[in-house]
């Protein structure tokens, strides 16, 4: 979803470019942020606005895009071990412009550039959900974007593409406690552009928007790593692109992001965007991606999303981890719920995801993210 990369905003910035080398932890005082917390401030007037559609060129479009504030590198999936045991998985890269325009070339540690890194394993046998942070200045080679042949870094995190095909794509990410080595074959689905022919509206204001595609249905295998054990793994992941220069709007308080695979191979993804009374938008969409890879363009009127259970956190905030989700036009009625709980991401920036299980009218997995459900005690001193 369009607001993921605000993530890297505010303390975890300063704690970069004051020093903290890679995987530098969050200081023991400086509380976990939500990601809409992040999303208040206004960008700066100086990077571009996505505020209509524009052509997309690939493989170029698949590297950094640093006239605007924010981008991602998003995929998630769902994966088989040999012996039957599932795993949820979530890689994400970022990078955000902290000011317009290049840096001077004085020194090769000056950048506008930062980056940081999300990883999370779900082990659902366990329920056990494990998750790592990453961050880097874009400089000295620590961290980067680069189109072709693909490749974006951040240590040693990192996606790789074959070429000027792109595909197939790798992926790594190692910490001391997990790991992964993933390789993302393109498979017969087409490239969804979302939304308007791939701009992607979130709010009235001007601008208020993404550059928006997706892979959602790749051919994966590979191997996690969690602790000193390793298994070999075979399943299927969303990759999702953005870029923007955007905020939430006053009004706005949060999303909810779904994207299903189903079992008759086709998909489903659906963001509400939540006000502040709790209300979903007009700004909320979908895209539906049939068998054959037709695409089906989703209004906020076509879907109803309800939630049918909750979760509370050991901080206190209330994330709705089971859903009723309805799309009449085309027959859908679904029941999506967490395959556990405790998959909430708490580092510098605080949200859920995690993976799903459908079903209803289509059986299938997926992924959940939800955002803006402060703490008790946070929303209500915030009304």
């Amino acid at each position: 979803m369009a607001s993921r990369l605000t993530a890297l905003l505010g303390g975890m910035a300063l704690a970069v470019l004051t020093g903290c080398g890679d995987d530098a932890p969050r200081p023991a005082d400086d509380a976990p942020v939500t990601l809409t917390e992040r999303m208040g401030a206004p960008p700066d007037p100086g990077f571009a606005r996505a505020d209509a559609p524009r052509a997309f060129t690939f493989p170029q479009d698949h590297g950094a895009h640093p006239e605007f504030a924010t981008e991602w590198w998003y995929f998630t999936g769902n994966l088989d071990a040999s012996d039957g045991r599932r795993f949820g998985y979530q890689l994400t890269l970022f990078r955000v412009g902290l000011k317009p325009g290049a840096p001077a070339d004085d020194s090769a540690w000056r950048t506008h550039q930062l980056y940081m890194g999300h990883l999370a394993l779900s082990d659902v046998a366990a329920r056990r959900h494990h998750s790592a942070e990453r961050f880097s200045r874009a400089a000295a080679g620590l961290a980067g974007a680069q189109a072709s042949p693909l490749r974006v870094w951040l240590g040693p995190w990192s996606i790789s593409g074959a070429g000027d095909t792109t595909f197939p794509l790798t992926l790594r990410a190692d910490t001391a406690d997990i790991g992964l080595a993933l390789t993302l074959a393109r498979g017969a689905k087409p490239r969804v552009l979302q939304g308007e022919q791939g701009l992607s509206r979130k709010s009235a204001a001007p601008g208020n928007a993404s550059y928006y595609y997706s892979h959602t249905r790749l051919p994966t295998h590979g191997r996690l790593r969690i602790g000193d054990t390793t298994h070999a793994v075979d399943g299927t992941s969303w990759f999702d692109r953005e870029w923007s220069t955007s905020a939430l709007a006053d009004d706005q308080a949060g999303w909810d992001w779904f994207a299903l695979q189903f079992d008759d191979r086709s998909e489903l993804m659906l963001y509400q965007m939540r006000g502040v009374d709790g209300r979903a938008q007009r700004f909320s969409k979908g895209v539906l991606v049939a068998p054959d890879g037709r695409i089906q363009h989703l209004a906020h009127s076509d879907f109803a999303l309800r939630p049918t259970r909750h979760w509370i956190s050991d901080e206190g905030a209330r994330y709705p981890v089971a859903w009723r989700i309805e799309v009449p036009r085309f027959g859908l009625a679904l029941a999506v719920e967490a395959t556990f709980d405790e998959q909430e991401m708490r580092h510098t920036v605080r949200y859920w995801e995690g993976a799903v299980d459908v079903t209803g009218t289509h059986s299938g997995r997926g992924y959940l993210e939800l955002s803006g459900y402060a703490p008790a005690a946070e929303s209500s001193a915030s009304q």
